[in-house]
């Protein structure tokens, strides 16, 4: 049993010696030399305005949480591609393959239900006017 993990604890030694290494190295050729410029906030090669507290428009919170929502909702259809054969064949797979004459759309229609039902709530936040960015 020991003899399995071999090979993943080598690896792991590997990693922490070279993450040790880099960074003992960097530590030892690197002299620090703040400046005024050094030490200000930086993002995205745009300077920091105003206050790092200030509120946020809700729209930003209402885009964030569709966005999650839909993203998450598109995730579930990784799992139905990869048992779509099965969801369409009336019968259990011979040797990966559907028998003849036993092909059934529920795998498909079960798709379309669930799209049917994104489109929908898609539909109706696009109504409301929640992806409107004023």
């Amino acid at each position: 049993m020991e003899r399995t993990y071999l090979p993943v604890l080598l690896l792991l030694g590997f990693v922490v010696m070279n993450a040790v290494m880099m960074l003992g190295l960097s530590h030892l050729t690197l002299r620090p030399r703040p400046t005024a410029v050094k030490q200000t906030p930086y993002e995205s090669g745009i300077p920091a305005l105003g206050d790092a507290r200030e509120r946020f428009s809700v729209k930003f919170y209402m885009v964030a949480v569709l966005f999650i929502i839909f993203d998450i909702e598109t995730v579930f259809m990784i799992p139905w591609g990869a048992q779509f054969r099965q969801l369409s064949c009336a019968v259990p797979l011979a040797g990966n393959i559907c028998p003849a004459g036993n092909t059934s759309f529920f795998g498909l229609a079960e798709m379309l239900v669930f799209i049917g039902i994104l489109l929908v709530g898609f539909a109706y936040v696009w109504k409301k006017g929640a992806l409107q960015w004023d």
